[in-house]
C-alpha cells in the first residue's frame, strides 16, 4: 500500500487504545474505520506504563500494557503483528506512538543507564515541566516521567543505538509510520539519524511530528531531520486572527501539515459546542480542507462529550452516540481524495475582511491551474452570501469551470445564480481546473 501512502494525504483516525479495549477489540473497529475512507490508524501507546498508569509514562517499551491483551494468550509480537494485518487487509496503515524524549520514573532504563537522563544537582532524575505562557508562577511538573539527555556524547549513541532497535522491531511487526511525541524536545540531528535507520529498512515509513505548542526555532531545527508530516494548530483558531495562515506559510516549506477538530489532548469539540451536530460537521470539514492531512480521535464522529485522559479512560466511558457523522466523515474523505489540491501544502490565503462572518479561504496548487475554495459562515444565528462574480474572480475561471463539492450537497451548476448562500455556521467548498485567467 506504499503507493496508496505517498499519493494521498494522510486521513487519520486516532483509535485511543484506552477507550479502545483489548487488541482484539481494536480490530473489530477496522470495518468502521475504513468505511470513513480513512488511510491511517493511529495508536497512543500500548506500552507496559510505569506507577501512574499513563500511557505517556513508557515503563517497557517492548512490553505491552495488560489492558490491552484481553484474554489472549498470544505474544505481543502476535498481537500487534495481528492487528497491523488486518488493518491492511482493510486498506489502512497503521502508525503507533513514538516517546523518545523521556521515559517512566521506574523504567529500568532509568537504574541500568543513568547516564542516558538529565539529573538534578542531587543527582536525582530530572522530571520534566512546563511553565503557563501567561503565568511563569503555574509550572506544571510530570513527576512520573524521566527526561533523557540528549546533549552530545558518548552515551548518545548507545542511546540512539537502543531507540534504533526499538524501531527496526515495530517496523518488523508491520507498522507504516510513527507519530514523535513532543518532536521538538529531541534535536533535529538525532531524528534524522533515526529515520534515517527506519528508512534503510522500509523506505515508505514515514514519520510524523508533534511540535503543538513549540516555538519557531525548535520546529525549524527540524527542518532537514526527514519528517514527512507536522501536526498544526488549526484547531485553536477563531477563523479570524492571521497567526495561523501564517504558521502555515512558515511550516509548509519544511513539510506538509496535518490538521484536526480535537485530539485526545484537548476537551471534547462536543462538549465547546454544546453539543450541536453542525459544530462537528463544519469543523470536521474545514480541517480536512485547511490541510494535506486531517485526524480526528475516536467517538468524534458520535458526539462523545468525555475528555478523553491517558490514565483513567476505560472502554465503560464509551458514551450513547449523540448524532451519528460516519456518513458525513467518509464524504469529506472521499472529498479530500478526489481533489488533488487538498492533498499537498500548496500556496494559501483569506480574501475576506478578517471581522467579516464570512470567512474565506483559497487553496492554489503548486504543481497545476487546480485551486480550490472554502467558505465559513462563523454567524451562528445568520446565513450570509457571497457573489458568484467574486468567486469567480478568485477563482480565475469562468463560472462554468467551478464545480461545488461539498459533501451532501446539491452539485447543481451555478451558471445562472448570482449568489452563494451559507448557512449558519456552516461551510461549502469549490473547487476548479484549468488554465488562470
Amino acid at each position: 500500500m506504499g503507493n496508496k501512502i505517498s499519493d494521498e494525504g494522510p486521513r487519520i483516525y486516532n483509535l485511543f487504545p484506552l477507550l479502545a479495549g483489548s487488541v482484539p477489540d481494536w480490530e473489530q473497529r477496522l470495518p468502521e474505520i475504513a468505511a470513513m475512507k480513512f488511510n491511517w490508524v493511529f495508536l497512543n501507546p500500548f506500552h507496559a506504563p510505569g506507577f501512574s498508569g499513563s500511557l505517556y509514562s513508557i515503563k517497557d517499551y517492548y512490553q505491552l500494557h495488560p489492558l490491552f491483551r484481553g484474554e489472549s494468550r498470544e505474544s505481543p509480537e502476535q498481537l500487534l503483528r495481528g492487528f497491523v494485518r488486518q488493518a491492511e487487509k482493510q486498506g489502512l496503515a497503521v502508525m503507533m506512538d513514538l516517546v523518545i524524549n523521556h521515559t517512566a520514573k521506574d523504567s529500568p532504563l532509568v537504574s541500568q543507564h543513568p547516564e542516558w537522563y538529565l539529573h538534578e544537582e542531587d543527582g536525582s532524575v530530572h522530571s520534566p515541566f512546563v511553565v503557563a505562557p501567561n503565568d511563569p508562577q503555574n509550572v506544571t511538573v510530570w513527576g512520573d516521567l524521566a527526561e533523557i539527555d540528549y546533549r552530545q556524547r558518548s552515551a548518545r549513541e548507545e542511546l540512539l543505538a537502543y531507540w534504533k532497535k526499538l524501531l527496526q522491531h515495530y517496523i518488523r511487526l508491520g507498522f507504516h509510520g510513527f507519530r514523535c511525541d513532543a518532536a521538538y524536545k529531541v534535536p533535529g540531528e538525532v531524528w534524522a539519524e533515526l529515520i534515517e535507520t527506519a528508512r534503510q529498512l522500509n523506505p515508505e515509513i514515514r514519520f510524523f511530528a508533534e511540535t503543538l505548542g513549540a516555538p519557531l526555532h525548535q520546529v525549524e531545527q527540524l527542518h532537514s531531520a526527514g519528517f514527512d508530516y507536522f501536526f498544526n494548530s488549526a484547531k485553536w483558531w477563531d477563523f479570524h486572527a492571521g497567526w495561523l495562515l501564517e504558521q502555515y506559510e512558515q511550516f509548509r516549506h519544511i513539510a506538509p501539515s496535518i490538521a484536526f477538530p480535537e485530539s485526545h489532548d484537548t476537551e471534547r469539540l462536543a462538549a465547546e459546542g454544546g453539543g450541536e451536530e453542525r459544530h462537528s460537521r463544519t469543523w470536521y470539514l474545514f480541517t480536512a480542507f485547511f490541510s494535506t492531512g486531517v485526524m480526528l480521535p475516536i467517538g468524534y464522529e458520535y458526539g462523545f462529550r468525555r475528555k478523553l485522559h491517558v490514565v483513567e479512560t476505560r472502554p465503560e466511558d464509551w458514551e450513547e452516540p449523540a448524532f451519528d457523522l460516519t456518513s458525513f466523515i467518509g464524504a469529506v474523505n472521499a472529498m479530500k481524495v478526489n481533489a488533488p489540491v487538498l492533498n499537498e501544502e500548496g500556496p494559501q490565503r483569506r480574501f475576506t475582511p478578517p471581522s467579516h462572518p464570512l470567512v474565506g479561504l483559497l487553496r492554489q496548487s503548486e504543481h497545476s491551474a487546480e485551486n480550490v475554495v472554502g467558505l465559513i459562515n462563523t454567524d451562528t444565528e445568520r446565513s450570509h452570501d457571497f457573489g458568484l462574480d467574486h468567486l469567480r474572480e478568485v477563482m480565475g475561471v469562468e463560472v462554468e469551470a467551478i464545480q461545488e463539492i461539498t459533501p451532501f450537497h446539491p452539485t447543481n451548476s451555478l451558471a445562472g445564480h448570482q449568489q452563494i448562500q451559507v448557512a449558519p455556521y456552516s461551510m461549502r467548498i469549490f473547487h476548479a481546473l484549468g488554465q488562470r485567467s
